[in-house]
């Protein structure tokens, strides 16, 4: 069994076969070649009067592999001062350090094959889903980004523009300038494209072709009267698109079941902050700090997939003129699974791993 950390993960995989992985293995839902479970969080109360504990799993199976993605997340949800935006804030133990693990099981034996730290991977895996949606809605003459956010996962977002589009400049905008600055630094050097920090919103969204919003934030991050015909429309958390603008897609796609269909009840409720569906533990007064339902895009809705899409089910961008959205959010448990396993048999292969003893997770006892 091996113990696969984030310096490896970034070390042996690639943009380019992170797509490629993960739109084959999309393709296998058609036919039980590939199967998920959508993500299901579980709520309890913290330490902290003003959060919660939040605990995620999601489950994929591809190729022979089986995985399970958990996070183990402290979970706030802080407004700005004049009370206009507020994000999803998540830690580990104290701000700033994080716990995200990927389980790999062999379904033909059962066996546990690795662990992975999901940091690098979950940035890579989304970051590729959106540029799968960019590959089969986006014009294909698309040079041009904006880009609305600056962290870990708006770069992944712009590489994986640059794999599937001839993408020549993005401007991003963020509210703390010496992020945005960096991205801009970073980006351009890693990419060799024009990457500018602008002042705002509006200004990185006008005369785009690929509007990208990758941002925690729990309230939309831009007009929907700043869209254009032509544009494509990326996004990373279910509150960033608003109601408003969804209206204004004329082709609108989802990666895959975003969230469990259950009988809400005052213990399972769906689309608690960015979870799609979620068990809460707490007395009463400790459930109020959680944060209600938004008027959002949420969490992909009753519009087409991605298997609709591929296999002429549904109609993908006919124009030059439309606006296209795809909804990066569904498969998540199916992207663990083929893009875990991708890095599992290379990393084997290259024997840079820490090898665990398997027969420290095997028992005699039967369960």
């Amino acid at each position: 069994m091996l113990f696969i950390n984030n310096d490896l993960v970034h070390q042996f995989l690639s943009m380019k076969e992170c797509i490629e992985i993960q739109e084959v293995a999309f393709k296998g839902l058609e036919d039980g070649q590939a199967i998920h479970r959508p993500r299901i969080d579980m709520y309890t109360p913290a330490e902290r009067t003003d959060g919660y504990y939040r605990w995620g799993t999601m489950e994929g199976w591809y190729d022979g592999i089986f995985a399970i993605r958990m996070k183990s997340d402290i979970i706030t949800w802080p407004r700005s001062r004049d009370g206009k935006t507020w994000t999803e804030e998540k830690y580990c133990v104290q701000p700033g350090t994080f716990c995200g693990l990927v389980m790999l099981f062999s379904s033909r034996n059962g066996e546990p094959l690795a662990i992975i730290n999901d940091g690098v991977l979950q940035h890579m895996r989304v970051g590729a889903g959106a540029g799968i949606g960019a590959k089969h809605l986006a014009k294909k003459t698309a040079s041009t980004v904006g880009m609305l956010g600056s962290g870990g996962m708006a770069r992944t977002f712009l590489e994986a523009f640059c794999v599937v589009r001839p993408i020549k400049t993005c401007k991003v905008f963020s509210p703390t300038r010496a992020n945005c600055e960096a991205f801009a630094r970073e980006m351009s050097a890693k990419l060799g494209i024009e990457v500018v920090a602008v002042s705002s919103a509006q200004e990185a969204v006008e005369g785009v072709d690929i509007l990208s919003t990758a941002t925690d934030s729990m309230s939309p991050t831009f007009e929907a009267a700043w869209l254009a015909p032509g544009m494509h429309v990326a996004m990373l958390g279910p509150c960033e698109v608003s109601a408003e603008a969804e209206e204004r897609f004329d082709v609108k796609i989802r990666q895959g079941i975003g969230g469990l269909k259950m009988p809400e009840t005052e213990r399972i409720r769906s689309e608690v902050g960015m979870s799609p569906i979620a068990w809460i533990a707490g007395s009463e007064t400790e459930m109020g700090r959680l944060p209600s339902k938004t008027a959002s895009s949420g969490f992909g809705g009753e519009c087409p997939d991605f298997c609709d899409l591929v296999f002429g089910r549904a109609q993908g961008r006919t124009s030059e003129s439309q606006i296209t959205f795809y909804h990066n959010m569904g498969n998540q448990g199916l992207q663990f699974a083929s893009v875990g396993g991708l890095i599992y048999r290379k990393i084997k292969e290259s024997g840079k791993a820490l090898s665990l003893d398997t027969s420290l997770f095997l028992q005699d006892i039967r369960d």
